[in-house]
């Protein structure tokens, strides 16, 4: 590992803890209906949506608030009626217009399109196709980037509602759903993404609509250049926490990510709301501490990831015998582990990113995980299945971290005796029960459908079209591809959305399981927790005593980290020894 490598990791941690306070406070102030600078210029359009959509409102012009029941209702109906019209203009493309290429719907077989609207609803993003010959400008701008705005905003409204079951006592309501998605695109996620996407586009990222470009090689080859509204999809892409690429190569290609600067760029605007989300936390319960005990979890776990990552990538893969030549056990590949990767990013960018993308249910990569070595791979893989908790998603991390602090506090309050209590609130069996609900839900989904899909013999027609068990589909045999296997099924139940990348997931199994594993992983969890939210809401305050464990310290942080990482390992660790952890020892 090198000084430049860290000094890059410092330099973009610095970064997010830097904005942590100003955006989170902002977002507070946003989602709580208090004025604040982008006011005059929103207010109008928020009221008019208000106006169009039916939302009703008191006599100031505030949202009338809903129960959790119907808070969720609104939340599933609006994610049903969005996919299907995703499904609609995929299926539709070839009569709509922006399509210079000519694409056509049979490019976007049913199961596909199903696979790919579910996956752009949960905010999963996982691509299954081939981008650039498959998708015409209009799907991409009208669909998959509407799409990015309206997922990440669900999830940050959800997210808000939760902490608003914290911070009330006795009341039955946790906001309004509309309003809150309302307010979360266009307060927050529109105009950092106008200005993100200017940022992109000065440092070469390309912005058009013309139809693609044929050139000439200088070998004399011919070669079609993809073109393309890149800059303004890639801005919502990494800030919404989306990851779905406009190009195949992802954050690879360089009309996506063509310098060091916007690497970084692209990072930090993943983490950018995740990580001013635990401020907001703290200022709307009233005890900023809280917040940033949140935080400094969240960066105990994302540090522990980079530095794992890093390591074994600028280790390399071990030297074994080979031609007769003898090599030490502890020999090493020279210069560490380049294979998948770029050379205008290298090891140290690489393995952040595949770090801070898998951390952050975004999905993004700039590196082929599937290149990694057994270790180094592993903690993408982790961390997604540790329930996308370290600054996660946006919205998600948050509601994902609470859901673990009350695992927390009560595993405390049985160590004492006594009933657990998180910010004065009591923790009792209905709480503890819904969000054990989610975490089993999700370990299901992903170790079933992984299982399932090792083994299970297709229906031998030409339909399905691939007879034999679905480990057929990868590229890989062994320990590595049920790592394939297992990582699509962990990136699709925890909505992240990347790839090991050696797998054929373009079949009707895989597009069926794996949209069916998305919609697990993104409404099953989000129930649960409404339910939390609207459990909390409805308490009284309890005022605080010589016996109440205080959860804004080094030990509660700690406890909380400890909680996270073994249920983590408990629940995957046979799985995980079946594929990174055999194929490292092979090595």
């Amino acid at each position: 590992m090198t000084v430049n490598g860290w000094i890059q990791i410092a330099i973009f941690f610095a970064l997010i803890v830097a904005c942590a306070k100003p955006l989170g406070t902002l977002i507070a102030n946003v989602m709580e209906g208090r004025r604040n600078f982008l006011s005059p210029v929103f207010g109008p359009v928020e009221k008019l949506i208000y106006r169009l959509c039916g939302v009703r409102t008191d006599a100031k012009g505030q949202p009338e608030e809903q129960h959790w029941t119907r808070y969720a209702g609104a939340l599933l109906a609006f994610s049903v009626t969005s996919a299907v019209l995703l499904y609609a203009i995929q299926r539709l493309q070839v009569w709509l217009p922006f399509n210079p290429q000519g694409f056509s719907q049979n490019n976007v077989s049913p199961d596909l399109a199903f696979n790919t609207a579910v996956s752009f609803t949960t905010n999963t993003n996982w691509q299954s196709y081939v981008p650039e010959t498959t998708i015409s400008y209009f799907v991409q701008m009208a669909g998959l980037t509407v799409h990015n705005f309206l997922s990440a905003a669900a999830g940050l409204a959800i997210a808000i509602a939760l902490v608003r079951g914290f911070a009330r006592h006795s009341l039955q309501t946790i906001g309004n759903f509309w309003a809150d998605l309302t307010r979360a695109t266009l307060y927050v996620l529109l105009p950092i993404s106008i200005l993100a996407a200017l940022v992109l586009c000065s440092q070469g990222v390309i912005q058009n609509l013309h139809p693609y470009t044929a050139v000439t090689t200088l070998e004399g080859a011919k070669q079609t250049i993809a073109q393309g509204p890149v800059a303004s999809q890639e801005a919502i892409k990494m800030l919404g926490t989306n990851g779905g690429g406009f190009f195949n190569a992802n954050s690879a290609h360089p009309f996506e990510n063509p310098t060091p600067f916007t690497n970084m760029f692209q990072m930090f605007l993943i983490f950018l709301i995740p990580g001013a989300l635990t401020y907001t936390f703290g200022k709307m319960v009233r005890d900023t501490r809280q917040g940033w005990a949140l935080f400094a979890a969240m960066s105990v776990l994302w540090f522990a990831g980079v530095v794992t990552c890093y390591h074994f990538e600028q280790r390399g893969t071990p030297m074994l015998e080979k031609a007769g030549i003898e090599m030490t056990a502890t020999a090493t590949q020279s210069g560490g582990n380049m294979e998948g990767k770029e050379t205008r990013f290298g090891i140290a960018d690489s393995a952040l990113f595949a770090t801070v993308t898998t951390d952050a249910s975004c999905g993004a990569v700039n590196s082929w995980h599937d290149s990694f070595t057994p270790l180094g791979g592993l903690v993408p893989l982790f961390n997604i299945q540790l329930g996308e908790v370290v600054f996660g998603g946006v919205g998600a991390g948050l509601y994902g971290m609470l859901m673990f602090a009350i695992l927390a506090v009560f595993i405390a309050g049985l160590m004492v005796g006594r009933t657990p209590e998180y910010l004065g609130k009591k923790i009792e069996q209905k709480e503890v029960k819904m969000a054990m609900l989610a975490m089993l839900v999700l370990a299901a989904s992903i170790l079933f459908f992984a299982a399932g899909s090792s083994v299970m013999e297709f229906a031998k027609n030409s339909y399905w079209n691939a007879p034999g068990p679905a480990a057929a589909n990868i590229n890989n045999p062994g320990a590595h591809g049920l790592s394939e296997i297992l990582y699509a099924f962990t990136s699709a139940t925890g909505n992240n959305g990347s790839a090991f990348a050696g797998i054929n997931a373009n079949t009707p199994w895989y597009n069926l399981t794996l949209g069916f594993a998305m919609l697990v992983g993104r409404f099953l969890m989000l129930l649960p927790l409404l339910a939390i939210a609207g459990s909390l809401a409805a308490k009284k305050q309890v005022p605080v005593s010589a016996g109440t464990f205080p959860t804004h310290g080094p030990l509660f942080v700690s406890l909380l980290v400890g909680v996270v990482v073994i249920v983590g390992a408990l629940t995957y660790f046979p799985a995980i020894s079946l594929g990174p952890l055999v194929e490292h020892l092979m090595l």
